[in-house]
């Protein structure tokens, strides 16, 4: 959207932009954005390291997944053994 053209000396038209014109609002709102893309920068940057310390916490987790697996495997024989040791003590017992 243009101007109507103004007459300058000479009688030479020229058509200015109103997105062209440099004016105190523009600049205000190129600082806010500005701004805004260098908080964004800095939110992402913090986005990647948390997303690399929870790709090594859940590097843990797996392992501790396993070793709590492997508990309760050995739990589960251990007193599933007695189980059945203390059914046959009570049917020798009869």
């Amino acid at each position: 959207m243009s101007n109507p053209p103004t007459r300058t000396p000479g009688n030479q038209h020229q058509h200015h932009r109103l997105s062209t014109l440099p004016t105190a609002s523009k600049a205000r709102q190129l600082s806010h954005l500005h701004a805004q893309l260098a908080q964004l920068t800095a939110n992402m940057s913090d986005l990647e390291n948390l997303l690399r310390m929870t790709a090594v916490q859940a590097e843990g987790m797996r392992g501790l997944g396993g070793y709590a697996g492997g508990m309760f495997m050995a739990a589960s024989k251990v007193l599933g053994e007695e189980t059945v040791n203390g059914a046959n003590e009570k049917q020798e017992g009869k």
